[in-house]
């Protein structure tokens, strides 16, 4: 459904550019949403893109569109654009946003835009580029309601409507120190059923969850689902209260990591890559590839030792695929398994042997009956016993290492801090090729007795 919408607002919108109804198209722009808008975007060349921009009524549906394309199109459209005009814009987004477009910029054209925009607006965009852009001080928001413990429930009131107007996300109301140490948190709605004097120290919540700014994006977002708040306090190693992560930015992390996940299990590389150029995808999608490549290249040297046996008894070649098919499907299936419950906080990397062990015992079952089916196909079209035990043991060992090293490799690499999708892409689907390669010949020669 939505897809379709997209659809009919993007070829109606090229319609009404190619005819220049500007007052058509000022009429459905403002009325469009900027995620929608985003969308058009992507789909127009430079000149209409710019056209567009110009026919929004407002700097704040400009920043609003800003705040949705995606990170390809941004940077060139902004090439286009006078320093002026794009400072006029980002002044009127939220400062965590600004800095990840900025982030996105060549440092040059970054520094400038920081010289243009007012002082405090600079400030607070510069101490979040000081944080790495997957952590939570990268991804927090630096606006955000906090008052002393012995202010009243009537004080924050007061407060809200006077000095906290603005405040992006108002879901709670965070209590700290003199020290602005973070010390308890409130939801508006004790706000207003508690006695207006009461202090917030008296019926503040201490028991919460606050995250370090150093923190993985990814860690924050799985506190945020598991717990179900609607934003997380962000402090420092003081323990001083520095922002806050909301949870549409909770939302936006969980699509890109699942995103990142998705393209290195791939092999595709960990951006996105639906925007990118012809050069820019061959540049990502090439590395990852070598190392089928490669793999292949050593598989064909394992069959050319075999080349004296295959001259004997050419069938045994007959089942080399399906051997590598089933293998490799297996390992697929175990490694994604893997991935998605440590990425869902399912699985621990404290559990790896009991993890692997069930998934051995999964991938050998599995193989026994699939090796009997097999087995059944190659003796009744060969007749030959010798080379249907061949094929069914090989199958048994093949799928059983591969249910193995896509659950163990997965694993290894999350205990070693490393990104575990990436036991899941190319690398690991090529080994196991070449394995199955190597005990299927090595299987065959000795009970065909060539």
């Amino acid at each position: 459904m939505q897809n379709d919408r997209n659809k009919i607002l993007v070829d109606s919108i090229k319609r009404l550019l190619r005819r220049d109804a500007a007052s058509h198209l000022v009429k459905i722009v403002n009325k469009t949403h900027a995620a929608d808008l985003a969308v058009v975007f992507r789909s127009l060349s430079h000149a209409n893109q710019h056209k567009l921009l110009d026919l929004l009524e407002n700097a704040e549906q400009k920043a609003a569109l800003f705040s949705e394309l995606d990170e390809d199109t941004f940077s060139d459209f902004v090439e286009g654009l006078e320093v002026d005009e794009v400072v006029e814009i980002l002044e009127h987004m939220p400062s965590d946003d600004v800095a990840d477009l900025i982030g996105r910029l060549p440092e040059e054209k970054s520094d400038t835009i920081l010289e243009r925009m007012k002082k405090e607006g600079s400030e607070e965009v510069e101490d979040l580029l000081r944080y790495d852009d997957d952590t939570a001080g990268g991804i927090m928001v630096p606006d955000f309601i906090a008052l002393r413990e012995d202010a009243t429930a009537a004080d924050a009131i007061r407060s809200l409507q006077k000095e906290h107007m603005d405040v992006e996300m108002p879901f709670y109301l965070y209590v700290v120190d003199e020290y602005g140490k973070l010390v308890g948190v409130c939801s508006l709605r004790q706000l207003v059923v508690v006695p207006s004097d009461t202090p917030l120290k008296d019926f503040m919540t201490t028991d919460m969850f606050m995250v370090k700014t150093d923190m993985d994006q990814e860690e924050v977002a799985k506190i945020v689902a598991h717990y179900d708040i609607l934003a997380v306090p962000v402090v420092d190693e003081a323990n001083k209260l520095v922002g806050i992560v909301t949870v549409d930015d909770v939302i936006d992390i969980i699509r890109e990591e699942a995103t990142e996940d998705i393209l290195k299990m791939a092999g595709v590389g960990e951006e996105f890559v639906e925007t990118k150029s012809v050069l820019k995808s061959i540049r990502i999608r090439l590395p990852w590839l070598f190392a089928c490549c490669v793999g292949g290249i050593i598989a064909s040297f394992i069959i050319s030792s075999f080349q004296e046996s295959l001259s004997k008894v050419a069938y045994i070649a007959a089942f080399i695929p399906v051997i590598m098919g089933m293998s490799g499907n297996v390992g697929i299936q175990s490694s994604t398994i893997v991935v998605r419950g440590l990425a869902t906080g399912r699985l621990n990397i404290r559990d790896l042997w009991s993890v692997v062990f069930k998934e051995l015992a999964i991938g050998f079952m599995l193989g026994i009956v699939y090796g009997l089916f097999i087995a059944l196909v190659a003796q009744l079209q060969y007749s030959r016993e010798a080379l249907a035990l061949s094929v069914a043991l090989a199958v048994v060992c093949s799928m059983s290492l591969a249910a193995l090293s896509g659950s163990l490799m997965p694993m290894l690499f999350a205990r070693l801090n490393m990104d575990p999708a990436v036991a899941t892409g190319p690398f690991v689907t090529t080994a196991i090729d070449i394995v199955s390669v190597f005990l299927y010949f090595n299987i065959a020669v000795t009970f065909l007795g060539i």
